[in-house]
């Protein structure tokens, strides 16, 4: 069997609770955003890494060494937001290529000095290597949680509201930009380039929610939310249901996918790489919550739908009739 039959989640799957009985008390490993160890009875260390390499997560050509600095650090303390945590330091591993300018490289490195100093994480320490033709990166990020805040993806709950911290399909439409060779001077495609090559990652905003009692799962949307919502019901045991009329759509994604007759819904729920917050909310508490998000952030928080009860499945409609969607989002290895 090759692993292209499996993908990326199969091949997770097949050594995943090979572990379980080496996982002491109050860890938890894989199947979350991070990975969970305990510091005392309040607080634990939450610890991610990312893999980033060339040609498979990003064109050394079509993006600046200053934004893929950024952004490889971006992706990285998004998975602390998505567990409501502080991150406190970050490790950066390199492989590159010998011909590599050291111009090039300087830049990348304050890319990511930029975001660090956003977010007050320091660089602690990482490796260096030599590739031999690829940029390879690698990103840890340690931070902290209140063990009473910690957001799972387990939690969800059945009539939880669905929802989204940000618009969603903004990043895959500046991929497209990138892939179609668009004009890259319009305002449209600016803004859309912007979401794809430097994100920002939902730190204040996932520290707020996950003090909120009403919110009973989160995670990041990495890889769009027809994928990241399944996780959350994989974990949870449950199903939803998703009202397309509700997808919170950007009007700078709006015009460039009418321009060039894209489907927008295939974009926006399988596209990924949004690094906007996807969580459910107790149906009793969420009013007061979005109001009361509204308030803190000036913006909205989005309901775009329920988790009812059934096998893991996400059930898509529009003018309340069925739709069927490319329902996989991104999946290595597929």
């Amino acid at each position: 069997m090759k692993l292209n039959k499996i993908g990326e989640f199969g091949f997770i799957a097949r050594f995943s609770d090979k572990f379980n009985d080496l996982i002491k008390n109050g860890q938890k490993g894989i199947g979350d955003d991070c990975a969970v160890i305990p510091k005392n009875k309040n607080t634990s260390f939450i610890i991610t890494t990312d893999l980033l390499v060339e040609d498979v997560h990003f064109k050394k050509e079509k993006i600046s060494a200053f934004e893929l600095g950024y952004k490889s650090l971006a992706v990285n303390l998004s998975d602390i937001a998505a567990m409501g945590g502080i991150a406190n330091s970050s490790f950066l591993s390199v492989g590159i290529p010998k011909n590599t300018d050291v111009e090039w490289l300087d830049e990348f490195i304050s890319g990511y000095q930029k975001l660090s100093e956003k977010y007050n994480v320091p660089l602690l320490g990482g490796d260096t290597t030599k590739s031999p033709d690829m940029l390879v990166i690698n990103i840890c990020v340690v931070g902290e949680i209140e063990n009473k805040k910690t957001k799972y993806r387990s939690g969800a709950k059945n009539n939880d509201i669905i929802c989204v911290t940000d618009f969603l399909g903004d990043s895959a439409g500046g991929l497209n930009v990138i892939l179609n060779n668009l004009p890259d001077n319009e305002d449209d495609a600016k803004y859309l380039l912007k979401k794809h090559l430097m994100p920002e990652p939902e730190i204040f905003a996932g520290q707020w929610l996950a003090s909120q009692k009403g919110v009973n799962a989160m995670m990041d949307v990495s890889d769009g939310i027809s994928s990241d919502l399944k996780h959350i019901l994989d974990a949870s045991k449950c199903a939803a249901e998703i009202n397309l009329e509700n997808i919170p759509l950007s009007d700078e994604l709006k015009n460039i996918s009418e321009k060039n007759n894209w489907n927008i819904y295939d974009i926006s729920v399988s596209g990924g790489e949004d690094y906007c917050l996807l969580l459910t909310v107790d149906k009793e508490k969420f009013q007061e919550i979005a109001q009361n998000f509204q308030t803190k952030f000036n913006r909205q928080l989005f309901k775009i739908g329920r988790i009812i009860e059934g096998s893991p499945e996400i059930y898509f409609f529009k003018n309340n009739k069925n739709i069927d969607l490319n329902k996989k989002g991104y999946n290595h290895f597929k």
